[in-house]
């Protein structure tokens, strides 16, 4: 292998930890207060789209349509999402108050995995890192005026559909 090949790997290897880690932490959160970090992640996604199709939740979520709709029944169960009617036979969904307190106890906790993962950079730092990940995986955003610090902005897909 060479040089070149080896630094790849390894930094794709320490990006794939990086998120491992998130996700790690932030599911031992969420599971400490009644949740998990697929059902925070599926409630997000549900309170940003309102009225998505289950497939595009799914896509969201990282999911397949078939991993999602069970995962949306045990929500349903849980009482954290209700179903409504949507157009034709389609079903949409939208949070229950239950649903609204686990996805505000979940931000917050997200919020703290991702400052205390990040606190080693500066903030300047930070917005570089932010620049360089968004190129390499050919992702734009638009950074709101004064924000410094915080929750990246939305990702915005790139010219040719892709996330």
């Amino acid at each position: 292998m060479t040089q070149g090949r080896s630094e790849l790997a390894e930094l794709g290897l320490v990006v794939k930890r990086v998120q491992w880690h998130h996700h790690r932490e932030l599911d031992r959160r969420l599971t400490a207060i009644g949740g998990s970090l697929a059902q925070w992640d599926a409630l997000r996604q549900i309170e940003r789209n309102p009225g998505a199709s289950m497939h595009r939740l799914a896509e969201l979520t990282f999911q397949s349509d078939q991993s999602f709709g069970a995962l949306a029944n045990r929500l349903v169960d849980r009482g954290f999402i209700e179903r409504l009617p949507g157009p034709g036979r389609a079903q949409r969904h939208a949070l229950t108050e239950h649903g609204r307190q686990l996805l505000r106890h979940g931000e917050q906790e997200h919020l703290q995995v991702l400052a205390a993962s990040f606190a080693p950079l500066s903030p300047s730092e930070r917005e570089v890192l932010l620049e360089l990940l968004s190129r390499v995986g050919g992702l734009t955003y638009a950074k709101p005026s004064g924000l410094e610090s915080g929750p990246a902005p939305p990702m915005v897909r790139r010219q040719d559909g892709a996330l």
